[in-house]
């Protein structure tokens, strides 16, 4: 059974209202208009029936009058309580609508016209890394998610959207903590799933001494744990934590970013490789790791690039063992800050990026004036990669298609690939 940590209640006003949820927004939550506002409604559907206790823009379901049809039991016993999932609620066939209709909606509201393709499952065996928190209160450790919009610590015994390696996430999560023994503090442990072994990153500002040092390597034997790291620092490594991207071995940082599941990051890439196809010299913006990068390098030359140095380094390291490739150049750099300048730009035939959530619109005007033939545009934000879009398009680019990609099922997010041509 879920427990909770316990918080001191505050009084709010709440008032409740008996309701038709008119539909289902891009976060997964009902939303209906009272007043003339907007009030979102979690694990609630379009058509449904519901008294509501609002609490300003926000409402919290207390009975369902008349279920929509498309309702359907969710899979997880946990669900809207953890914080985690949004959507479990919701039939396949109208879950991969909705998705799809926040990438067309926001298109439109951009005044946007373009192919949207139906929605690529990427779920494959289930997500790769998972962030726990970890807490010590009345004398338990509790592992786990916030409650949505709460510091509320919801301790679950399992999470069934993971990949199965990961299946016993939350008991290594209480054991890596309870290893720390007196030196126990509040945590945020990472857990990713890698060819070669769970890499672990924790996160806590923790002193280690000698007696936390063995328990620590004990858990990991007995978890059988590729790597330990603690706020950036090494532990203890058994195996060095290894992923495959095409022909290249990379050697994975510790905390390091990855595409959430290996099929949302086999498609995104098969995507991406499709609409640069053979060409001459391309670059990777906000490049990460190299996932996409790596695999080009196989009939391209590639200017990767992004701010995270220590996934630079990964990368060429990759790249420079990876036999029969490409050139990969690599550099650090903030492209929000700097981005890659209109000179720069020239010498390239394509260019991919994929920029954090709020976009890359100091890139994309250079990239303007540069007129580079092909442009491939990965996101996770319909919103920031509609304004992208907006300005390639308006600036002579056409949106040749756009490619829906969930490898975040049952969540209010949505990757996409959009295509460029010039």
């Amino acid at each position: 059974m879920a427990r909770q940590s316990k918080k001191r209640p505050q009084k709010v006003k709440v008032t409740e209202h008996i309701v038709t949820i008119s539909e289902l927004g891009w976060h997964g939550d009902g939303v209906v208009e009272l007043d003339g506002k907007k009030i979102f409604v979690p694990f609630t559907l379009a058509g449904e029936s519901v008294r509501i206790g609002v609490t300003g823009s926000r409402g919290g379901l207390m009975e369902i009058f008349q279920a929509a049809p498309d309702r359907v039991d969710p899979i997880c016993p946990h669900f809207s309580h953890c914080g985690g999932c949004a959507v479990q609620h919701l039939a396949e066939g109208p879950y991969r609508d909705w998705k799809r209709q926040i990438i067309v909606t926001a298109l439109a509201n951009q005044n946007i016209e373009a192919p949207v393709a139906p929605l690529i499952d990427a779920h494959g065996k289930g997500r790769r890394r998972v962030t726990l928190h970890v807490r010590y209160e009345d004398g338990q450790v509790l592992a786990g998610f916030m409650q949505a919009n709460s510091h509320r610590l919801i301790d679950i015994d399992h999470c069934p959207i993971l990949v199965p390696e990961l299946a016993k996430a939350t008991d290594m999560a209480r054991d890596l903590a309870r290893a720390l023994g007196k030196n126990l503090k509040p945590l945020d442990i990472q857990l990713t799933a890698t060819e070669t072994g769970i890499d672990c990153a924790m996160r806590g500002s923790v002193e280690l001494d000698m007696n936390a040092r063995m328990d620590l390597s004990d858990c990991a034997n007995a978890y059988d744990l590729a790597r330990i790291t603690i706020d950036g620092d090494l532990v203890l490594e058994r195996r060095v934590p290894t992923l495959t991207f095409g022909a290249a071995k990379l050697a994975l940082p510790a905390g390091g970013f990855l595409q959430a599941t290996k099929a949302g990051e086999d498609a995104l890439a098969g995507l991406v490789l499709e609409a640069v196809g053979d060409t001459a010299k391309v670059a990777d913006l906000y490049c990460g790791v190299g996932p996409f990068a790596l695999r080009m390098a196989r009939s391209s030359s590639v200017l990767a690039i992004d701010s995270d140095a220590a996934a630079i380094t990964a990368l060429k390291r990759a790249a420079d063992f990876t036999v029969g490739q490409k050139p990969v150049t690599t550099e650090v750099r903030d492209l929000a800050k700097n981005p890659l300048y209109v000179d720069e730009i020239k010498t390239l035939d394509a260019i991919v990026f994929d920029p954090p959530r709020a976009g890359a619109e100091a890139q994309v005007l250079e990239i303007l004036d540069a007129k580079v033939k092909t442009i491939v545009a990965v996101s996770c934000n319909p919103a920031t990669f509609a304004h992208d879009a907006s300005l390639l398009t308006g600036g002579g680019y056409s949106l040749e298609k756009v490619t829906p990609v969930d490898q975040f099922r049952y969540a209010g997010h949505v990757e996409m690939v959009g295509v460029f041509r010039r």
